[in-house]
């Protein structure tokens, strides 16, 4: 049984822009990960709504991504493949951070999992580290997200720059989905099977 952890926030989660809650088993793009890998693998959820990467929020509380993800993996090892989706917290103008800082919080996260020892026989699992879609018109999250907008555009060739230099496989999936034009931040049912396909798409690059 191959076991992939996929770490992010509330897309991994599952928030649903449309009906304001949670989606359903059927249609959060990690569970629909597993419904296309099939047998041989287990998909393991764990997103949490406002994650960031690296960063403490004076505000939300209990949300650094670095935090979490050392007690994370030794939860769950051994592990096969880490999949990472974190950053778009990350542009919230509480933070003041550049495309290029979010992007090397993404890469301390990578360096964790390579460190680790979660893997099989002591290693350290592989990594996917995706790149968040920009994020669209917002609304109720404007000014939660000001300036934001240009930034979000610059993520993933910072994400792919950092991904490069620690040797890890990457994913823009700017290429694939987009943001909800309902709430700016968010992936709408059709954009999670989208995503689901290409990850399991790399899923079988990289573990077969």
């Amino acid at each position: 049984m191959k076991r992939i952890l996929c770490y992010g926030d509330s897309n991994t989660w599952g928030y649903d822009p449309v009906q304001r809650d949670r989606f359903d088993e059927t249609a959060r793009w990690p569970r629909v990960l597993g419904q296309i890998l099939a047998s041989g693998y287990e998909v393991i959820e764990e997103g949490l709504g406002g994650r960031t990467t690296v960063w403490d929020d004076p505000i939300e509380g209990y949300r650094n991504g670095r935090e979490y993800l050392i007690p994370c993996l030794e939860s769950h090892r051994p592990l096969d493949l880490v999949v990472l989706l974190l950053g778009t917290n990350d542009l919230k103008k509480r933070f003041s951070l550049s495309a290029f800082d979010i992007a090397q919080g993404a890469g301390v996260l990578v360096r964790v999992v390579q460190t680790s020892q979660a893997g099989r026989d002591g290693a350290g699992p592989q990594i996917l580290l995706l790149a968040p879609p920009p994020i669209a018109a917002l609304d109720e999250y404007a000014e939660m997200f000001e300036d934001a907008a240009g930034k979000s555009q610059k993520l993933s060739g910072h994400y792919e720059q950092v991904a490069k230099a620690l040797g890890c496989a990457f994913l823009d999936t700017s290429k694939v989905i987009v943001s909800s034009p309902l709430d700016g931040i968010h992936f709408e049912k059709d954009e999670h099977r989208k995503l689901a396909e290409a990850v399991a798409a790399k899923v079988k690059e990289l573990i077969g």
